[in-house]
């Protein structure tokens, strides 16, 4: 597997052709503890760019692809005309959204993090389409690590979300769209991740 960094990352998507408006919308995608925060993270910060991670606006466990019109409205739509995007995050605590206003300026580009977020209809405003993915028993454990919560209620609940985004993966097709597929087993050291594809 190749060993890339994230400046020559963010320096190839900086010559892209921005899609979304004026915006260069980087998508990471992949299925749930694959290590795509990490990633849409580390790659955000080699930009200088803003990342929209779309747990923020998820309205609870049952709205795992539903979220998509609130993304759309929120920030995809004002982005798209040049203007600032708001939104107010998830209280997974409270559940509702009454986080602090998160604002995301129209810039060159903008990291799109999340399950889905390389969906088929977003593909042709997308500049560039990451895919992580690691071991669905790594992924697992990550989540319960993540997440703090090993009852038989949350892993209920992780069970009908696995499951709900491999039927999503299979129809959308979305890994094989991808302009770079990433291992996210190794967690990205020193500005280096691993690809196990390279980009196209």
């Amino acid at each position: 597997m190749p060993e890339q960094r994230f400046d020559d990352l963010a320096a190839s998507v900086t010559g892209l052709e921005p899609r979304l408006g004026g915006t260069r919308l980087i998508a990471v995608d992949g299925p749930s503890g694959a290590g795509k925060t990490r990633f849409a993270d580390a790659l955000a910060d080699a930009l200088g760019a803003p990342v929209v991670h779309t747990d923020d606006l998820l309205n609870g466990w049952d709205d795992q692809f539903m979220f998509w019109a609130r993304l759309e409205e929120k920030v995809l739509d004002p982005l798209r005309k040049g203007r600032a995007a708001t939104y107010r995050s998830f209280d997974w605590e409270k559940g509702d959204f009454s986080g602090t206003p998160i604002v995301v300026p129209p810039v060159a580009a903008v990291v799109l993090e999340g399950v889905s977020v390389a969906r088929r209809e977003i593909r042709p405003e997308l500049s560039f389409v990451v895919f992580v993915d690691a071991p669905a028993r790594l992924r697992w454990d990550r989540a319960i690590a993540r997440d703090g919560d090993d009852s038989v209620a949350y892993r209920k609940y992780l069970g009908r979300w696995r499951a709900a985004e491999d039927a999503h993966f299979a129809v959308d097709e979305t890994a094989a769209c991808a302009d770079l597929i990433v291992d996210g087993a190794h967690q990205a050291v020193q500005g280096y991740f691993l690809s196990k594809g390279l980009p196209r």
